[in-house]
């Protein structure tokens, strides 16, 4: 309640600040040689818009380089730049529901938005056997409303619809750079279906498919794409980040079990999970990076959504055999 107190504060504070009664006069100073202005709240879609639209659109990704995305908290800035964007793109899940106070703020000047959670199927975040379920007690006692799983990324055919939406609402806001658009996103769609062809390949002529998370889940769509069982410490979303003996317990357990290879941890976690699990069983700990965002040096030496997921290819190979 406090932190909607304060988005829907600053969103107010901006609009006098800033004249959001003129939008149009707001954005003409913000647009640099007739390139669109797009805003995106993470990496993945950063990417797919830098992709098509390359020196002909100015993006911007309101999660910095290093930053978890679960604690990211909006700056006047950042707002400022919301309304005065020519399209916002967004996830649309429980961890940016501060969107939704701050669309409604700004009113009739808002910008336009493409809601990435509206653009493929999505799921409701799952508690796998073993699972931390931070709900529990919910369940117990009330109807607990299910979460939509928001990585939806992690798939790379959900990856190749959200390049169709992006290139469909940038040809229609720039229409003398169709062609433009179209080809390069058609290039990189090829690329895209190149990597889900290499996951799939991994994955058949795996001699498991079971992977393991001493962390976060943030691959339910990438699990259901190609059909591998999981477990996990924590579901996708969870702000969970100790579980109890019970849990770890499990986990070590399931790498002996099925002799798994590899405890998997993901971008941006202390780790200490899949630490535990590691040294009780000597399975390796690995990252598998989910892409919601990446490193300051990594951004700094442009690394892509593509470049991530080839790395997860080898990477997953390594954990099926």
């Amino acid at each position: 309640m406090y932190k909607k107190f304060i988005f829907i504060s600053l969103a107010i504070i901006l609009c006098f600040v800033s004249g959001c009664t003129n939008k149009n006069s707001s954005n003409k100073e913000i647009v640099k040689d007739n390139k669109l202005n797009i805003i995106t709240t993470n990496f993945p879609p950063y990417d797919f818009v830098r992709q098509i639209g390359q020196d002909k659109v100015n993006v911007k990704m309101l999660l910095k380089p290093g930053e978890e995305s679960h604690s990211y908290e909006p700056t006047p800035k950042d707002i400022k730049d919301i309304q005065n964007s020519d399209l916002f793109i967004y996830i649309g899940g429980e961890n940016e529901s501060w969107i939704n106070d701050i669309l409604n703020s700004m009113g009739d000047n808002k910008p336009d938005t493409l809601k990435l959670l509206e653009t493929v199927p999505t799921v409701e975040e799952e508690i796998v056997e073993g699972m931390e379920d931070e709900h529990e007690e919910e369940h117990n006692h009330t109807e607990h409303n299910h979460t939509i799983d928001e990585h939806i990324w992690t798939s790379p055919k959900n990856a190749i619809i959200i390049v169709e939406e992006i290139t469909k609402i940038l040809k229609i806001k720039n229409s003398e750079n169709t062609n433009f658009y179209d080809e390069n996103a058609n290039n990189y769609i090829k690329e895209l279906n190149n990597l889900d062809l290499k996951f799939k390949e991994v994955v058949e002529n795996g001699k498991r498919n079971t992977i393991l998370f001493g962390d976060r889940f943030p691959f339910r769509y990438f699990a259901d794409e190609y059909g591998l069982n999981y477990y996990a410490a924590f579901s996708g979303c969870s702000t969970e980040t100790e579980a109890s003996p019970k849990t770890v317990g499990f986990l070590i357990d399931k790498v002996k079990e099925e002799n798994l290879p590899i405890v998997f941890t993901i971008e941006f976690s202390n780790g200490k999970i899949a630490n535990s699990i590691s040294e009780a069983t000597g399975a390796k700990k690995v990252l598998l990076n989910s892409g919601h965002n990446i490193t300051k040096e990594q951004f700094e030496s442009g690394v892509t959504y593509l470049s991530l997921m080839k790395e997860n290819v080898e990477i997953l190979k390594e954990a099926l055999n």
